[in-house]
């Protein structure tokens, strides 16, 4: 468990340094997008090759598609609710959380890392962390915290402030993949398959409702291709 909570620490850190090339370096929409972009490839492979895949090993088709759609939806429903407490523009590079409530924006981003840190728990308990899926919750990570953290600053958050968010939802997406480890074991048999299929559906809609909009924006049509290179990266990952 303890290497769990270490891994989930790493995977997250990567929005610590989003903050702090935010803050020192100011990169361009442009180059978040095309990482953002990325990096949900990455995950989407991640999704299919270490959580349905194996979920579907011990469980038919039916059931796993239920505990899908579940963790979906009750991911979709978290989102909303933190939207409309003014959460909703957390991850907008161009300020747009000035309007918005710091606490909603902090649990946004505390909701956003829950579902990629139970799966690197879950592989972690597997035998090792899987590379594919460190690398896309990395290069998720990473843009998330270069764009939010570039549109809090725009909308007058000192960078001391942000740092001590992200580091508090650091410790949340360790302890999250500790739970991943204890939790998401398919060892148990029907209940460690249908938990993977949650984790994967609240991992899916937090791609599609948060990072692929964002990167959207700026990239357009090109993101679509730039999605499908993280996909493919993904594939190569997880031969190793």
């Amino acid at each position: 468990m303890a290497a769990a909570f270490l891994w989930g620490a790493l995977g997250a850190s990567a929005l610590l340094v989003g903050a702090l090339i935010a803050y020192q370096l100011a990169p361009s929409r442009r180059a978040i997008a095309i990482v953002m972009a990325v990096g949900t490839g990455l995950l989407i492979g991640s999704v299919s090759f270490e959580l349905i895949d194996e979920a579907l090993e011990t469980r038919t088709v039916a059931p796993v598609a239920l505990f899908l759609l579940v963790g979906a939806g009750a991911f979709a429903l978290g989102d909303w609710l933190l939207t409309r407490r003014g959460g909703g523009e957390r991850k907008d590079a161009g300020g747009a959380q000035a309007a918005g409530s710091p606490l909603a924006i902090v649990l946004g981003s505390v909701l956003d890392g829950i579902p990629e840190s139970f799966v690197l728990g879950l592989t972690v308990l597997q035998g090792g962390v899987s590379v594919s899926l460190l690398a896309g919750v990395l290069l998720s990570n990473l843009p998330e915290g270069m764009s939010s953290s570039s549109g809090l600053r725009s909308a007058g958050w000192t960078e001391r402030n942000v740092l001590l968010m992200w580091s508090a939802v650091i410790v949340v997406a360790a302890l999250s993949a500790a739970a991943g480890y204890v939790l998401l074991d398919p060892a148990g048999g029907r209940t460690g398959a249908l938990v993977q299929a949650f984790a994967a559906g609240a991992l899916l809609a937090m791609l599609a409702d948060t990072l692929l909009p964002e990167a959207y924006k700026v990239e357009g049509v090109l993101t679509g291709p730039l999605v499908v290179t993280g996909f493919a990266v993904s594939i190569a990952l997880s031969a190793l």
